[in-house]
């Protein structure tokens, strides 16, 4: 399984970027998703994370400015990051909880990432 991140850039303040992150490969069955962050200097934190249900939770310092969002038929996520500030200038990790097969055996897989920058 492999994830691939796409649709970070630089921005300036106030501005908006879409995330996305398509995992493929071996896939039977995807059970969460969501994107981690990771400044220069600061330890890796969670951003967002959407269950298969669809219900999502978001870190405090994202919350009624980003928004993840899944389509199951294209095993993506995206991350709706509007309003940015200068200190969401990370790098964006996704993740996906995945089942490869019919076994009931489910693995942690993440992408690369992308670098998100904003100005102000």
């Amino acid at each position: 399984v492999q994830l691939q991140a796409s649709g970070g850039g630089l921005v300036q303040a106030g501005k908006s970027l879409r995330l996305s992150c398509t995992a493929s490969g071996t896939i039977f069955n995807i059970e969460d998703m969501g994107w981690s962050r990771q400044a220069p200097g600061n330890q890796r934190e969670s951003v967002a994370h959407i269950n298969s249900d669809g219900s999502a939770n978001y870190a405090d310092s994202v919350k009624g400015r980003f928004t993840i969002s899944r389509d199951n038929a294209r095993n993506t996520t995206y991350l709706q990051m509007n309003a940015l500030k200068p200190e969401d200038t990370a790098v964006y990790y996704c993740y996906a909880h995945v089942q490869a097969t019919q076994l009931p055996v489910s693995m942690d897989y993440w992408g690369k990432g992308t670098q998100v920058t904003v100005s102000s």
